[in-house]
């Protein structure tokens, strides 16, 4: 069994990442992290697992613990990942990994020096009904892609809340940005070549709150818009000449809409519907990671991926400032 060790008692942590490591069947909550360790303790109580410890420093050197979850605020997942990994632990951590693609090169050596295993938690990546859109995709179900359509938007003016903390990595960009890129990448398995955006800032966050942005991919355009101050909404679209996928509840399946995909035909007279009953991607994302770390040979995401990636977010960050095309 894979011993999971959690730095943070964050929400994310408590409510999806945990319960899945408990219900997972290949590892155990081993042990839970707080700078408080009347929170650890108390979380640990919570979902039984069988340490608490005051500070990370203590459970990253704790030799009962095989790999850590970090949920902590943007702003400090490559310090903690790369301690993590110097401490000999594999990594899951919580996306986005950087605020810059350059970044992240540090953490790859450390990696490869330290031969452990470290992904960025990209769980809809794990999810069947997006391995169901890649197949479709693939295999000429609509044609030719031409065209993506997307939208992450939430509400939330909260200003203690770490997605408007700019200091911490707050913005819509960072935080949900990530997601129809990182989509539409895995679905094609290309990468695209230059963006244009525009990106509206809150003006007492001084995060991003409003964004549209092009992405082309040499022969497809992935177009999409994002928002942390919006009316809730998520949408992906695939759209081919001869028909269109669309993905229902895409990121958060089961909370937005329910675990399933729609082919439509060419004159929108046919569409075909793949279910997903009860597919929990927080889980099935733990437990292939679980697996790959201990020398299985499931299909994690890679660090090298969350370069390229984060490469188009940077991108999206300079073509809202400059108002023109920028190369990814």
């Amino acid at each position: 069994m894979f011993r999971w060790g959690v730095l943070s008692t964050a929400k994310i942590g408590r409510e999806q990442l945990i319960p899945a490591m408990v219900d997972a069947e290949n590892g155990v909550l081993q042990a839970i992290a707080s700078r408080d360790l009347k929170k650890a303790k108390a979380l640990a109580t919570r979902f039984g697992a069988r340490q608490a410890f005051g500070s990370y420093e203590e459970l990253l050197a704790s030799d009962t613990v095989d790999g850590v979850y970090i949920p902590l605020p943007t702003s400090q997942h490559l310090e903690w990942a790369e301690k993590a990994v110097e401490a000999g632990k594999h990594v899951l951590v919580e996306k986005p990994l950087s605020l810059d693609a350059k970044d992240i090169a540090k953490l790859i050596k450390l990696r490869d020096r330290k031969k452990v295993l470290v992904c960025e938690a990209f769980m809809v990546t794990y999810h069947p009904q997006w391995l169901k859109v890649r197949e479709l995709v693939a295999s000429g179900a609509i044609g030719t892609l031409r065209h993506v359509q997307g939208a992450f938007t939430y509400f939330n003016l909260d200003p203690t809340n770490m997605r408007n903390i700019l200091s911490l990595g707050g913005g819509a960009l960072p935080y949900i940005g990530v997601y129809p890129t990182v989509s539409t990448r895995f679905v094609t398995g290309k990468e695209p070549k230059r963006v244009q955006a525009s990106i509206e800032r809150d003006r007492k966050f001084k995060t991003d709150i409003f964004s549209t942005i092009r992405a082309d991919f040499g022969d497809f355009e992935l177009s999409f818009y994002l928002s942390t101050q919006l009316a809730a909404r998520q949408l992906m679209v695939f759209h081919g000449d001869k028909g269109f996928i669309e993905v229902h509840g895409p990121f958060n399946a089961g909370l937005y809409d329910h675990h399933k995909v729609s082919l439509h035909n060419q004159d929108h007279t046919e569409e075909t519907l793949f279910r997903f009953p009860g597919a929990a991607q927080y889980r099935l994302q733990v437990e292939a990671f679980a697996r790959a770390a201990k020398g299985g040979k499931d299909p994690v995401f890679t660090l090298e991926s969350s370069v390229k990636n984060q490469k188009v977010i940077d991108a999206i960050f300079r073509a809202g400032d400059s108002g023109g095309w920028e190369k990814v």
